[in-house]
């Protein structure tokens, strides 16, 4: 299996971006999703997951993103509204076993590691 993020690309501060994460060779309903993101310089980090346990949002995001999946076309998206300069950064999604806590997905970096599948990155820039 595998999937794909696409939909990055340049916005200023304040636009809206929506990301898509395609999967081929795995179905998207059995499995949790979660996105995470790498700025310069920065660690990656979770910012949105969703899976048998309550969506998750990292703080610096909530309010602003929204996750969403359309199992009938086994892709899940990211929805970026209000972007900030600090959003800035590669975007990954990722699937994992559906029975992990997206809150702990997304708060403990260690548990990555727990990710199935990969996306290939997507670069979000925000800048004016």
């Amino acid at each position: 299996g595998s999937a794909a993020g696409v939909g990055g690309g340049l916005v200023q501060p304040g636009g809206s971006l929506r990301l898509s994460c395609a999967a081929s060779g795995l179905t998207l309903d059995d499995n949790g999703i979660a996105w995470f993101r790498q700025g310069p310089g920065k660690e990656r980090e979770g910012v949105s997951c969703m899976s048998m346990t309550p969506t998750y949002y990292a703080d610096s995001v909530k309010g602003r993103f929204t996750i969403s999946r359309d199992n009938a076309k086994n892709t899940v998206y990211l929805q970026m509204n209000s972007l900030k300069i600090e959003d800035t950064a590669v975007y990954y999604c990722a699937t994992f076993p559906s029975h992990y806590s997206c809150g702990s997905i997304i708060t403990r970096p260690s548990l990555q590691t727990l990710m199935l599948y990969w996306g290939k990155g997507t670069l979000v820039t925000v800048s004016s």
